[in-house]
């Protein structure tokens, strides 16, 4: 959100009702069919039943894209993407790959040193020149322990690096304390260092790389070969797919459930570019870094708004481009034992609530939509579609699924005695349990793509393991639809969310 106290009056008038219309939206889809359905029974079933029809098709789809990007992963993780790159023809258009350097980006705020460290050393351990990687993480000036988290990081890797740099955020007054703050505060500073370095931004690729995720090996490679070969590099954003598989088998199984569905929907969006934004960690040319004036320092959801300051920057020709390599983080864990692990459990319901909280872009996105004429009206009307649509079906569709078929056949007792209400139910009932099956789909693509089960687990439990999968729907409503509607709801009344940050634990220690 804008600092209010930039704008007029008007402004924060403009500002406010725009806050308050998705929340107030999303309640009135819900409890319209209530209401309605003492008196328009029929139409609220009939209604009811087409979201049903459009749930089995968006399934099918959601599974044949999930697949889709499952192969391009399989090709994509054999490539020796360096010696791709060696290959590369260069010319006037296409710069030399050798040239290339990632600077890493990382926020860091009270991480395990353990944690720290794996996600170094993947840096470090990449196949890619050392020469060509520089690391720059963040600690608050007054975090002492993360200073000496840095100390032994740069003592271990600063040879294996071209550059270690180590950024102390002062939490300058005004800010929305998080990581889009902190990554506000490092990016000029980085820019400085590498430009001290005698780099050009263009000839740097920034990544936001969140502290416990570890890229591939071949993930500066890939993106180095597609970005010297794309003609309009500088306009492009790369998206790997993050797989929150660190600590996958210590998660209880709600928090591992919600693990699978975060990583495969961002498999599905990676075989949809033109519904794909920017998520969790990302990279980018240093010029585009520049040129979108940096992260935002008032904010939550950095990524989101990220992605939509990029995109005006750019006046539209964005390219967000799928790496269809994994990047390996954590699911959400604290430092809890016994049985019901409340605070892992609550860890996982405040960062769906926080990836959630992207619906305070809204105010942002529709009025900078209609300041930027010079982007096509079908452009900015789909974007902008696409953006309503999920936050909306994010917070009604599943409760709609779920309990919407029965509404109109309690509230209506008339209704409920006729044959077409029957077979209404029927058709659902079937329908649903069609699309309900593609979750076996699903289990055989997360068979090959989790990592190894503890050796200790004997088959029923590996099989019991699994199975958790088909609990989703009503994980899922606690862990993933409940936050998002307090997110909505909270936006809707003025209450704005804090910042809070994941606990990460390492292995060994919960």
């Amino acid at each position: 959100m804008a600092k209010t106290a930039s704008l007029s009056k008007g402004q924060r008038r403009v500002q406010r009702a725009l806050e308050v219309a998705p929340g107030a939206l999303t309640w009135t889809i819900l409890l319209a069919p209530v209401v309605a359905s003492f008196v328009f029974a029929p139409y609220i079933a009939f209604a009811i039943f087409l979201i049903d029809i459009y749930w089995f098709i968006r399934t099918g789809t959601v599974v044949f894209g999930i697949r889709r990007t499952y192969r391009h992963m399989k090709r994509a993780m054999l490539e020796d993407w360096w010696q791709r790159c060696l290959s590369v023809a260069v010319s006037p258009d296409t710069p030399d790959p050798r040239r290339i350097v990632h600077a890493v980006l990382i926020p860091t705020y009270t991480e395990p040193f353990a944690i720290l460290h794996e996600t170094v050393r993947a840096v470090a351990e990449a196949e890619y020149p050392a020469e060509n990687k520089v690391v720059a993480i963040i600690t608050r000036e007054s975090d002492r322990p993360g200073w000496e988290n840095v100390r032994r990081l740069q003592e271990e890797f600063g040879d294996r690096l071209r550059a270690f740099v180590h950024i102390k955020d002062p939490l300058l007054p005004g800010i929305v304390v998080g990581k889009s703050a902190a990554m506000a505060y490092g990016g000029p500073v980085l820019r400085h260092e590498l430009e001290a370095m005698g780099l050009d931004p263009k000839d740097v690729i920034v990544t936001d790389l969140d502290s416990d995720f570890r890229v591939h090996r071949q993930f500066f490679a890939y993106v180095t070969y597609h970005y010297v070969r794309d003609p309009k590099r500088l306009e492009c954003l790369f998206q790997p797919i993050p797989m929150f598989h660190n600590n996958l088998w210590r998660v209880p199984f709600a928090v591992r459930i919600m693990a699978s569905a975060c990583t495969q929907w961002q498999m599905f969006l990676s075989s949809r570019p033109d519904r794909l934004v920017a998520f969790s960690s990302y990279a980018m040319s240093l010029d585009l870094v520049i040129k979108a004036g940096y992260w935002d320092d008032d904010v939550i959801p950095e990524d989101s708004r990220f992605y939509w300051k990029s995109f005006f920057a750019t006046h539209g020709r964005l390219k967000v481009v799928p790496v269809f390599l994994p990047i390996y983080g954590d699911a959400p864990e604290a430092s809890d034992r016994g049985v019901l692990r409340e605070k892992t459990h609550a860890n996982q319901y405040n960062q769906i609530k926080r990836w959630a909280w992207g619906v305070s872009d809204i105010p942002y996105v529709t009025v900078r939509l209609l300041r930027h004429g010079e982007i096509s009206l079908w452009l900015r009307a789909r974007r902008y579609a696409y953006m309503i649509f999920n936050h909306l079906t994010w917070t009604t569709l599943p409760i709609l699924l779920l309990f919407g078929a029965a509404l109109p056949r309690l509230l209506q007792e008339d209704w409920n005695l006729t044959t077409a209400a029957d077979r209404l139910a029927l058709y659902a009932f079937i329908l649903i349990n069609i699309a309900f099956l593609n979750i076996a789909a699903l289990i055989l693509v997360e068979r090959r793509i989790n990592p190894p089960m503890p050796r200790n687990w004997g088959l029923l439990h590996q099989i019991w393991a699994y199975a958790q999968l088909g609990l989703y729907p009503p994980v899922g409503l606690v862990f993933s639809v409940l936050p998002a509607l307090e997110a909505q709801t909270r936006l809707m009344l003025g209450m704005y969310l804090e910042y809070k940050v994941t606990e990460k634990v390492a292995e060994g220690t919960a």
